[in-house]
């Protein structure tokens, strides 16, 4: 049952098993868990701190709405990561006064819960279009979707969104504060991992067992070390060096029997420290290299509402998901139709095989979760205080575990939404754990029944376009291969194209192969287009003179502090 392999029928199409225990299956924490963690535990516990000295805890939900701001963006540059929370803060504050002007103006159930499935389509369509990160609309859905049903008046939204506005921009502060310390600690990180991704694809020779799946995962973090450099700002001699050693990286991908994985790791050892840049030694074309960075770095990017049509359908599944498991929620008699919506609305992934597996892990970590609900009631109900720090506990936890598995990180989220909803007064426990699980079972079913109904056939044609933009790119790349002189930065800068489609190319096949429903997908032609463009970036890297054998390379390091 954990396999996700097609079995092939004879109309041609794919008839796939539910994965169970793979979709539960534990992986290595992120190399940053800590920081999200600690970011939302000191954006957290000032403000509710705060409203507990005053007697006010009941208002705790509004701070929560800002507070959380924190958990987005540890993955950008600072220069990025200012840019990303601030439209994180606008969106935050944009939904949650949404939510609050409904809630004063009608008390219709139905009406809520519609709004509520409307809010949550477009959440997740622009967290998807803009590529904003983890956790992506889940949070977003989550603040906006409870609002809806606390009772309100229109005099009192200004000040409950004056206390969200307040905490937003301390959370802020709190995520832009490491740069203080560790200005080019994102980039680092990120060209270290690329290295360590190279390095194990070199350690394969391009010929072991699992070498094409290597690769891909090597080429896409080379692809996101490439976006973090190129998102960092002005190119300072630190940032100049690190692009050094990304195409070190890309060289290894182009000729991996000849790279050496020791060095490709030792550099990304230190990187991880507070040492200075390693040195990736210099070959004949290291200037020209960079010269085709410069020119990547000019030259226009595709905007973000470009790829709003390729998300329609998931759009529609989670607006249809959300408004049918409210609406079932309802029918059930149960008072908070929103955990239903929301279930709904974390559900939905790339495709379906993936929508399956969140589905799973969502239903698996809430029912644990309110176990660990009915442990830690008695405690937090002690006084004001034990239910401050237990919340703060809970979202340590949480960010802690997450990213091992989804599951896993639902066991501290779901008591934590629990005790949220007793800011205000101490409900019953029973009732909440009865609620919240028949919530999440009837969210889980009907949402998924929902991404069953509304298929996703441009999947395919995605694939095509996809095709299209490496033949084009590739040739590109071949025409000047072809000539006597091209020039050094625009080989480059077409090498980068190049290696940018492969890996569109690769994520659009993986999102296709989940979906049901669908014609048979080209999977021998996207191979032998992305050998074929493999070959050309090989011979890009030998016309531009970046290879170099490993033993020549020098190993001292420059001192050019993070």
């Amino acid at each position: 049952m954990s396999s996700t392999t097609p079995t092939p029928t004879p109309t041609g199409r794919a008839v796939r098993r539910l994965p169970l225990t793979g979709a539960l299956r534990l992986g290595r924490p992120s190399d940053i868990w800590f920081k999200p963690a600690l970011s939302v535990v000191v954006s957290v516990a000032p403000p509710n701190l705060t409203l507990l000295a005053l007697g006010r805890l009941d208002l705790a939900m509004y701070t929560m709405a800002g507070s959380l701001c924190a958990l987005y963006a540890h993955n950008r540059p600072y220069a990025a990561r200012a840019r990303v929370l601030a439209w994180v803060v606008f969106g935050m504050l944009g939904g949650l006064a949404l939510a609050l002007v409904a809630a004063s103006l009608t008390s219709d159930t139905v009406v809520l819960v519609t709004v509520g499935a409307l809010m949550a389509a477009v959440q997740k369509t622009l967290c998807d279009a803009t590529r904003v990160g983890p956790p992506g609309n889940v949070v977003l859905t989550f603040i906006s979707s409870a609002a809806l049903f606390v009772p309100q008046t229109l005099g009192q939204v200004p000040g409950h969104m004056a206390l969200a506005a307040a905490a937003a921009a301390w959370a802020w502060l709190v995520g832009m504060a490491p740069g203080l310390l560790r200005p080019h600690g994102p980039e680092r990180r990120a060209t270290a991992q690329a290295l360590n991704a190279a390095a194990a694809y070199a350690a394969t020779r391009g010929t072991a067992d699992g070498h094409a799946r290597t690769r891909a995962a090597a080429a896409a973090a080379v692809q996101t070390a490439w976006q973090a450099l190129l998102a960092a700002g002005a190119r300072s001699a630190s940032r100049r060096a690190l692009e050094r050693l990304v195409v070190r990286a890309e060289v290894a991908l182009a000729a991996p029997a000849d790279a050496d994985p020791r060095l490709l790791r030792t550099w990304a050892r230190e990187l991880c420290g507070s040492g200075p840049i390693p040195h990736a030694g210099q070959t004949p074309a290291a200037t020209d290299e960079l010269l085709g960075v410069a020119a990547e770095s000019a030259a226009p990017h595709r905007p973000w509402w470009s790829r709003l049509g390729q998300l329609t359908p998931i759009a529609v599944r989670t607006a249809l998901g959300c408004a049918l498991a409210g609406y079932a929620s309802l029918a059930l008699g149960i008072g908070r139709p929103y955990w239903a919506l929301v279930t709904a609305a974390a559900l939905y992934q790339a495709n379906l095989t993936l929508t399956w597996s969140r589905s799973v892990q969502r239903v698996v970590g809430n029912l644990i979760g309110v176990l660990v609900f009915a442990l830690i009631a008695p405690l937090a109900h002690a006084d004001g205080v034990a239910l401050v720090l237990c919340c703060l506990a809970l979202n340590f936890g949480a960010e802690a575990l997450i990213g091992r598995n989804y599951w896993l990180g639902s066991i501290c989220v779901t008591p934590m939404a629990l005790l949220i909803t007793e800011f205000a007064r101490p409900q019953a426990t029973g009732e909440l754990i009865t609620e919240r699980a028949l919530d999440t079972v009837v969210g889980a079913l009907v949402g998924f029944a929902a991404a069953l109904a509304v298929t996703n056939r441009r999947a395919g044609d995605r694939i095509e376009h996809a095709l299209t933009a490496v033949d084009r790119a590739r040739e590109r790349a071949a025409r000047l291969l072809a000539e006597d002189g091209p020039a050094p930065a625009a080989l480059e800068s077409a090498r980068r194209g190049l290696a940018a489609a492969l890996v569109e190319l690769r994520a659009t096949a993986d999102a296709a192969s989940g979906e049901w429903w669908q014609r048979a997908l080209p999977q021998e032609r996207v191979v032998l287009t992305e050998q074929s463009a493999h070959r050309t970036l090989a011979a890009t890297v030998r016309r531009l003179g970046l290879h170099a054998p490993a033993e020549s390379t020098n190993r001292t390091t420059e001192d050019l502090r993070p």
